[in-house]
């Protein structure tokens, strides 16, 4: 537990460093170049990863980063892919940091005889030993040649034999070098998960250049391979006890005097275009929000997407069913009464003639009443079955058009419920219209005697005189 404590409270200070990492997307700027860095031979950066090179012969690239890192101790992550169709794969790719930029040469395409440290992914066995593909940790004070013949096993300072070649995920490593100790660390690519590192290689007392160079290199042979980089994150290391150095502290004097000299640039020619879009509109100048961005939002305003025609043809239906459905409920309210005022005049009819015709007759008066009541009946519940109908209707068109019930499935839904509900109300007045029919079976009803007109003929065409000339009147005045 002492020991575990010591360890998390010796635990450096991390930063991460976006001079010297590059990850997609949007990798690449307009010109092709990658911010700070810079790509040889036959690299090909895009908008997500950097092939350093495709899978045909005798193929080199590599990227390094433009300017000398300035922290002694640090840690990066590397993201990558090596993939192939063939079960063996050449020659391998190598991830570098030097004295000096190796931007060309015969070791996995980056220069021999470097002041540094590499870190090797070969994918070959050249010395027929079958340990092959592996990781190997090679140093160089600038002066060796590195042993291709070997595999660089007689000048390895670390290795391990790790496959990376056709991984499900991309492959990721860790390398760390901190208080003088270099560590490697790598994710074997069968899993999507980011932390599950296992450890590979570490190297004791090792002493690398205070500043250098991040680079990543890759070289094909009679075999090919795509050697791909999706990510290199750098991250600076400050030991506990030791204040990480400021930004501003970390840029040169003379880079600050010119990205100065660029803002001032930036900065008139801004006010340059400000005085010209006034020139050209004065007509605006001074009103608050009159801006050119303004002016393009309006222009964005007048114009309607796809998706909000879509919807306002929705709302648009929604409303037309709405109104057509309160209608129908009108009619059907309308029908009812007209039923009850029918089947009371019916019984008041049939009660009259009742009691002027005694005996037999009664009987029969007894009979027509008990079947006309009955049929009305039926008629009133089937009317009232419609109306609760259109009521389910309506509700289902007003949940429809709530602002919390915009969902795609649940507009279809009240479609499907109104659709039915419309079926339903058809086939009930139908059957109500077939039941109304007369039929010479049917006993007839009762005529009702005459109402009396309340209007003359003189004071109908007084009425239509006056109608007409105030008709005229209106017409002229609009």
């Amino acid at each position: 537990a002492a020991q575990a404590t010591e360890g998390a409270a010796a635990a450096p200070h991390r930063r991460f460093e976006y001079k010297y990492s590059f990850k997609g997307p949007h990798l690449v700027q307009a010109d092709g170049t990658v911010p700070f860095w810079v790509h040889t031979g036959n690299a090909i950066p895009s908008a997500d990863q950097i092939r350093i090179t495709t899978s045909l012969k005798s193929q080199k690239g590599s990227v390094w980063t433009k300017n000398k890192s300035i922290f002694e101790y640090w840690e990066v992550e590397v993201t990558f892919r090596v993939t192939g169709r063939g079960r063996i794969g050449a020659d391998g790719l190598a991830i570098w940091f030097t004295e000096e930029q190796g931007l060309e040469g015969p070791v996995f395409g980056a220069a021999d005889k470097w002041n540094g440290v590499g870190i090797f992914f070969d994918s070959f066995d050249n010395d027929g030993k079958k340990n092959n593909p592996g990781v190997i940790v090679v140093g160089n004070n600038g002066k060796l040649l590195y042993d291709h013949q070997n595999d660089g096993s007689t000048q390895a300072l670390a290795s391990c034999q790790r496959d990376f070649r056709n991984k499900p995920y991309p492959v990721r490593v860790k390398i760390t070098y901190y208080q003088k100790a270099l560590t490697v660390l790598i994710n074997n690519g069968f899993t999507p998960d980011k932390e599950d590192y296992e450890f590979c290689a570490k190297v004791e007392e090792m002493v690398l250049p205070s500043q250098g160079y991040f680079g990543i290199s890759a070289a094909t042979g009679g075999l090919a391979d795509d050697h791909d980089v999706l990510s290199f994150l750098t991250f600076q290391l400050t030991e506990p006890g030791k204040e990480a150095p400021t930004p501003d502290a970390e840029i040169p004097q003379k880079d600050k005097e010119k990205y100065q000299e660029e803002f001032e640039h930036f900065q008139q020619e801004l006010d340059k275009k400000k005085e010209e879009f006034q020139r050209e509109h004065p007509d605006v100048q001074g009103q608050p929000g009159k801006t050119p961005c303004a002016f393009f939002l309006a222009a964005d305003d007048v114009f309607e997407t796809v998706s909000d025609r879509e919807l306002r043809q929705i709302f648009e239906g929604q409303n037309r069913i709405h109104l057509e459905i309160k209608q129908l409920n009108r009619q059907l309210d309308m029908i009812l009464d007209e039923q009850r005022r029918y089947v009371s005049a019916v019984t008041e009819e049939i009660a009259k003639r009742g009691a002027g015709f005694p005996g037999q007759q009664g009987q029969v008066s007894q009979q027509e009443i008990e079947t006309v009541v009955k049929t009305q009946e039926e008629v009133i519940r089937q009317v009232k079955e419609i109306r609760s109908s259109v009521t389910d209707a309506l509700r289902s068109i007003s949940g429809a058009q709530h602002p919390g019930s915009a969902g795609i499935y649940e507009t279809t839904q009240h479609f499907n419920d109104i659709k039915e509900h419309l079926h339903v109300v058809k086939r009930d007045i139908e059957h109500l219209v077939q039941r109304n029919t007369p039929s010479s079976e049917k006993p007839k009803c009762p005529e009702l005697p005459p109402f009396p007109s309340c209007l003359s003929t003189m004071h109908f065409f007084i009425f239509v005189a006056v109608q007409t000339v105030l008709f005229i009147g209106y017409v002229m005045y609009r």
